[in-house]
């Protein structure tokens, strides 16, 4: 059976492609060059990896956040952004609502969803341990809206609820 080169062999039309995919395809932002020219909430370091500017990201924000030990963000919330946060180190504690009254913690490996409007502030837990973690945000663009909020003194304690644990867990 003959073999019709001209229709089944491709290696002249990848040309085009190859240079597409080459600027266009995947990207890695080394741990060291991230960017830390974000919006700013006081007492947190953000760092960007990917966003619209730096990787032409539409629909999705990832970056890092650093608070020193015993520090805490002030009141803020990121619009219409649904964020994901990942801890990576140390013991972050969230406080969150009209007046932040509600309180639930997490450690290395656990995962915080905050959603869209939310005001929140992050707080590093620990007295002698940097709280390090790792953020994603549903839009190609930062946004940090910070808020003039008084912290209530003693925030009622949330447990965790998700779908594995619809009534609280820890």
């Amino acid at each position: 059976m003959a073999h019709d080169h001209h229709n089944h062999d491709h290696s002249h039309d990848h040309g085009e492609d190859d240079a597409r995919w080459k600027h266009d395809g995947v990207r890695v932002i080394p741990g060291n060059q991230l960017d830390g020219n974000v919006p700013s909430t006081p007492g947190m370091d953000r760092k960007a990896a990917i966003n619209f500017a730096r990787v032409g990201a539409q629909k999705l924000w990832a970056g890092t956040v650093t608070i020193h030990a015993n520090a805490k963000t002030g009141a803020h919330h990121h619009g219409h952004l649904e964020s994901v946060i990942y801890v990576v180190k140390g013991r972050a504690r969230m406080r969150w609502g009209e007046h932040l009254e509600f309180t639930a913690e997490a450690g290395p490996g656990d995962f915080i969803y905050v959603p869209p409007y939310v005001p929140h502030q992050e707080i590093n837990a620990s007295p002698t341990e940097v709280l390090e973690c790792v953020l994603c945000r549903s839009d190609g663009q930062a946004v940090a809206v910070n808020l003039d909020i008084e912290p209530v003194e003693k925030p009622e304690t949330v447990l965790w609820v998700d779908p594995t644990h619809p009534h609280g867990g820890v």
